[in-house]
């Protein structure tokens, strides 16, 4: 089995596993810690604004406890005609939720921040990308709905589904040009970030 390759100290600023099992394909060493920031949009704050905002502050906060090191913040804001779908935090809205976008698209802005801690110049230290996917629901019935919340109790994540468990069965197609986007850790914007950074993706030793 290929090691883990040796890079600069890397802080995933989230409590998400699905962000960590994400980030732990790349097979470097992390550390993952969650900050503690306000994650209410602001008034009349666009959907990616608010995701790039929520990103670059949850990287911010963290590397104000490890100023030195690499850090990874992400966020998604999900839209539904005009109207941002926050995290539910309870059965009760995110059957609300689920109801509302039943046989109709939803997009997911899904913003990464990279800031670089070493960098002295601040054109260099922060690197800041948004993904948009869009995700069109199937049209279940409402006691199917309440089933998959019972099993998947997804109340922390925006639009109330886990694409990446159960959830994926109340999807009908997916459009992105990153499949990790969704789940909440772009990889591809990612791998793109953390080479201008100076990391290294392959070695010759086994």
């Amino acid at each position: 089995m290929a090691k883990l390759l040796q890079q600069p100290t890397l802080v995933l600023a989230s409590g998400s596993i699905y962000r960590q099992e994400l980030l732990s394909r790349l097979r470097f060493q992390f550390t993952a810690i969650s900050p503690d920031i306000d994650e209410t949009a602001l008034p009349a704050e666009a959907p990616q604004d608010t995701a790039l905002r929520l990103a670059q502050s949850k990287a911010e906060a963290v590397s104000d406890r490890l100023p030195e090191c690499i850090i990874i913040g992400s966020d998604q804001v999900a839209l539904l005609d005009g109207e941002q779908l926050g995290k539910p935090g309870s059965h009760a809205n995110a059957l609300a939720q689920l109801l509302k976008m039943q046989g109709r698209e939803v997009h997911f802005h899904t913003a990464l921040c990279l800031l670089d801690g070493r960098a002295s110049n601040k054109s260099t230290r922060i690197q800041l990308a948004n993904i948009e996917t869009a995700v069109k629901f199937r049209r279940l019935p409402e006691n199917q709905l309440d089933a998959y919340l019972r099993i998947e109790q997804p109340y922390d994540c925006a639009g109330s589904a886990k694409n990446e468990g159960l959830g994926i069965a109340l999807i009908e197609s997916i459009v992105s040009n990153d499949p990790t986007a969704l789940t909440g850790l772009p990889l591809i914007a990612l791998t793109t970030m953390l080479r201008n950074a100076g990391f290294s993706f392959f070695s010759a030793t086994p």
